[in-house]
């Protein structure tokens, strides 16, 4: 069975849910965006899927239980970006986008001259290829973010789970992030569940956005083919009332924009 499917999951901490009965589906070569309020249960959501936080549900990639898996055999079919890597060593940026290899080396074994190869392409395509021999605790945050994202390119994994990628990034990495993200999942029908903080950008470069609040969802949206009406109904339930508006850039190509209503009122 192809897809990837999350059923009735439940995961908290403390003996609090934070996730409540979540249910969804994904097909291939698809990004679902989650969006949501502080506290809406988006970072426990992708952190029980790759494993990190204990939870109860099912979640199926390609008919594959993820919770059955060892931590090496999840590592060779989910990639995850969190917010903070968590990496406190010096060590370079080059070396960082190598660990994306791990799972397919045995003990001791060292990356091959092709894998070398592949990490540096990465970087370039990320665009701090010059980084490669920097120290990786040096970066600024953003700069951490894509060689993480560099590290995500060259991994064998087929789910990718991002923990609001964009919030370190400045404007122009934040849509080259998203752009890269999209060209890897339509690769190789891949999927990629995403986070985000910026409902705008999840408009523009997501094919679904699951919709959180209070840890369950208010609905799945569609932005190619679902109303204007239908998607501001139901963004108003998190942001306020919104009005979306269809613009077109210089070249022609449309974009949805997300106005808050009475936002200029005080």
């Amino acid at each position: 069975m192809n897809g990837f499917q999350v059923n009735g999951l439940c995961a908290g901490y403390g003996g609090k849910l934070v996730i409540n009965g979540l249910s969804f589906s994904l097909a291939g070569g698809r990004i679902m965006g989650i969006l949501g309020a502080n506290g809406s249960g988006k970072t426990t959501l992708i952190r029980s899927i790759c494993g990190i936080v204990r939870h109860t549900g099912e979640c199926l990639l390609d008919g594959v239980g993820l919770e059955g898996l060892s931590a090496r055999q999840l590592a060779q079919q989910c990639s995850y970006i969190p917010q903070r890597s968590g990496i406190a060593i010096d060590i370079s940026v080059l070396d960082v986008v190598l660990m994306g290899f791990n799972a397919q080396l045995g003990l001791l074994q060292q990356p091959t001259a092709a894998m070398k190869q592949r990490a540096m392409e990465a970087l370039e395509k990320v665009g701090i290829g010059t980084l490669a021999s920097h120290n990786y605790l040096q970066l600024s945050e953003g700069q951490k973010q894509l060689c993480i994202l560099a590290r995500t390119l060259v991994s064998p994994g087929s789910l990718l789970l991002m923990d609001e990628p964009e919030s370190a990034l400045d404007f122009h990495y934040r849509y080259h992030t998203l752009a890269l993200i999209r060209d890897w999942v339509r690769a190789d029908e891949r999927y990629a569940l995403v986070a985000l903080h910026d409902p705008m950008l999840a408009l523009n470069f997501c094919d679904e956005l699951l919709l959180l609040k209070d840890g369950q969802s208010l609905g799945v949206l569609h932005p190619a083919t679902d109303s204007a009406a239908v998607m501001e109904d139901m963004l108003s339930s998190i942001y306020g009332s919104v009005t979306l508006v269809s613009c077109a850039d210089k070249s022609g190509a449309k974009h949805l924009v997300m106005l808050r209503e009475g936002g200029g009122k005080r």
